[in-house]
């Protein structure tokens, strides 16, 4: 009887370590979610209409191209962004070559100028072209700059607490991520500035699945202190169109890949 006894202890202890161990961690959910959200097919691209509206209800509209390529076997990227309109972007370009262990590199064109500007690491989570989604949030903020901690695992989503490791390089002080436990997609962040106090909010409207990769399709990005948002939504997603790795390079911003830009 004892030994039976001892038996079922230790299928019973078996059971339950490996459903501890099936439980996954802060840090792997925000792995995941990274991965989905940024990571699908090899490359892809997009169209995306913006419309900006301000504290008093007055909107513009930015309409652009996305381009994105992974590198083989690992998480650095590289992206390309071309604004078609209006007037007063259109030709605008703008590089991305994602890093994970330093800084991103960042390159912008401005066509009234004919300037190709370095934009220095600090100015990432500046307006993106006047929007209220900053430069980071095009490409992405790299997990390893924050400490993950799970918040609360119920319903059908994570919550994740990011609080960043160099606090001195950045002006919030944390945010909070909801990520959906059946696709791993971001579905809303929130952020609180240095005294506690939640300042901005992106959060999805409407995922799709596009080549059975769940993507985010329309999203909205809020700056609660100037009472204005940014709708984004996304048409003509594609993955797996076989980029020219040539096209990220710093030559193309003045001559866009047309092949590409237009679909």
């Amino acid at each position: 009887m004892r030994r039976y006894l001892c038996f079922l202890f230790m299928i019973f202890n078996f059971c339950w370590l490996s459903g501890v161990r099936a439980e996954l961690t802060a840090d792997e959910i925000v792995l995941k979610a990274n991965q989905a959200a940024y990571y699908q097919g090899k490359d892809g691209r997009a169209d995306v209409d913006m419309v900006i509206t301000d504290s008093l209800g007055r909107t513009r509209e930015r309409s652009l191209t996305i381009l994105r390529e992974n590198a083989s076997g690992g998480l650095e990227q590289k992206y390309y962004v071309y604004f078609h309109r209006p007037a007063d972007v259109k030709d605008m370009a703008y590089i991305v070559w994602k890093h994970v262990k330093r800084d991103d590199d960042r390159w912008l064109y401005l066509p009234a100028m004919d300037l190709v500007r370095r934009i220095a690491s600090s100015d990432k989570r500046s307006s993106f072209a006047g929007t209220t989604f900053l430069y980071e949030d095009i490409s992405g903020r790299s997990p390893e700059e924050d400490r993950h901690e799970l918040v609360k695992s119920d319903g059908g989503r994570f919550e994740i607490k990011n609080t960043p490791k160099d606090p001195n390089t950045i002006e919030f002080s944390y945010y909070n991520l909801w990520i959906d436990k059946n696709n791993f997609l971001p579905v809303k962040a929130e952020y609180y500035d240095k005294q506690g106090v939640l300042y901005r909010r992106i959060e999805a409207l409407e995922i799709k699945e596009i080549q059975g990769f769940p993507t985010v399709v329309k999203m909205k990005a809020e700056d609660l202190n100037s009472n204005s948002h940014t709708v984004s939504a996304f048409k003509n997603v594609k993955y797996d169109v076989g980029l020219s790795q040539e096209i990220f390079n710093e030559r193309y911003l003045r001559r866009p890949p047309m092949q590409w830009i237009q679909g």
